[in-house]
């Protein structure tokens, strides 16, 4: 597909909006807010309620739990560090990840935690980077005892154990064998919080403080972090779960007395962040405009490049297919078509209406965000309602078809 930025068309964006509303209208999705932008035009929607049973309208400014959409802004930090020569992509991570070293592997992957061999390797940058580390949330090996133990722990988040502080976090990492060789398979969510203890180590800072000074202060992102503050909590609806039998919903975590309403002990780069769609946009057009905000450098181009391009050998991405195409609805139809850059599902095969080449990902709790070069165009869907159903699932597929039939050229 050639490049082009002539817009949307009238029509195009009225179907959008239709199409939008028909979701709320449903009673499925109390609320949403979406930000479509190709160029220099920009178009929102905010349609429904922040509550399922009314209240506050959705508004543009309003603030959303990111989720797994959290991972493909949180992974800048680490380019930002490979720009610098902090990091290089081929060391060993032991010196800033200790707990890492000396890594045993599980002899196969569902078998016990004491049957394990050498790893062949140390851990690298890139293991960590690509998520082949060697461990991961693996949606496929539910049930085997390195999964329970995973959960047991609290190395993953929204479970019934918090997460800890990150030095407590890698402790317990670092108790665990892993499920395969190190760079041999790809597994999800652990590495990009990996990413953020990393990073923090090898700057001395918190990773939001260096995500603050480095990316989002720079590119304006003001309502982007770990956590809202008291003054501002008014603008986080309520997450909802709803009951996937009955469609009721349920509240998974409120906003006053929730989970982002005061700093977390773990600031999670695989899913942690809060942000709005106008944060989102300024980072996704940033990395269109290959890495440049206005006239400052965020990023250099080849950092972009290498972040938004497949990462994954055929074998690596064997796993990532299971992933997209086992669980159905969990995994949104964006990201199913293809590989894994750093921190971010990368196209590499067109399987609906979007090129090849697009980037990006989602979240479970209804979010999804996606910039796509070939059209200059992204698209951002932020709704408060879980992946327990369908539902917001279904929203995200009927959001990138009309977005993209409004392309005009």
């Amino acid at each position: 597909m050639g490049t082009g930025d002539s817009g949307f068309s009238a029509t195009g964006l009225r179907r959008l909006r239709e199409v939008l509303a028909r979701h709320v209208e449903s009673g499925k999705i109390p609320g949403l807010v979406a930000l479509v932008s190709r160029g220099d035009e920009t178009h929102v929607e905010a349609i429904g309620t922040m509550r399922h049973d009314g209240g506050a309208p959705m508004r543009r400014d309003t603030i959303f739990r990111m989720a797994s959409t959290s991972k493909p802004v949180t992974i800048a930090a680490a380019m930002v560090l490979l720009d610098e020569c902090r990091l290089r992509l081929d060391d060993p991570v032991d010196p800033w990840l200790p707990e890492l070293a000396d890594r045993r592997v599980l002899r196969r992957f569902d078998g016990p935690l004491d049957d394990t061999v050498p790893a062949r390797r140390p851990i690298t940058v890139r293991d960590v980077l690509t998520s082949t580390f060697g461990l991961g949330m693996d949606m496929t090996s539910l049930g085997t005892p390195i999964m329970n133990a995973v959960f047991e722990r609290g190395l993953t988040p929204n479970l019934p154990v918090p997460m800890p502080e990150p030095d407590e976090w890698m402790r317990r990492l670092g108790e665990l064998p892993l499920m395969h060789q190190p760079g041999e398979r790809w597994q999800y969510q652990i590495s990009s919080d990996l990413v953020g203890v990393l990073v923090s180590r090898v700057t001395g800072r918190s990773f939001e403080e260096f995500l603050r000074e480095r990316v989002f202060e720079p590119l304006g992102m003001t309502d982007t972090g770990f956590h809202v503050p008291a003054d501002q909590i008014h603008r986080l609806p309520p997450l909802y779960a709803p009951d996937p039998q009955t469609g009721e919903f349920l509240v998974w975590d409120e906003a006053e007395g929730g989970r982002h309403g005061k700093p977390p002990a773990f600031q999670g780069g695989g899913g942690g962040l809060v942000s709005t769609a106008d944060d989102y946009h300024a980072y996704f057009r940033m990395l269109l405009k290959g890495g440049m905000h206005g006239n400052e450098r965020i990023l250099s181009r080849p950092a972009v490049e290498l972040m938004t391009t497949n990462r994954l050998t055929p074998e690596q991405q064997a796993a990532r297919d299971a992933m997209a195409r086992s669980n159905v609805h969990v995994s949104h139809g964006q990201g199913q078509h293809g590989g894994w850059g750093f921190g971010m599902a990368v196209r590499t095969y067109r399987g609906d209406y979007a090129p090849i080449g697009q980037f990006g990902w989602d979240g479970g709790s209804g979010t999804a965000t996606y910039a796509d070069p070939a059209n200059q165009l992204t698209g951002i869907l932020l709704t408060q309602v879980g992946a327990s159903t369908p539902d917001s699932s279904r929203l995200i597929h009927d959001f990138w078809t009309t977005l993209y039939q409004a392309i005009d050229d």
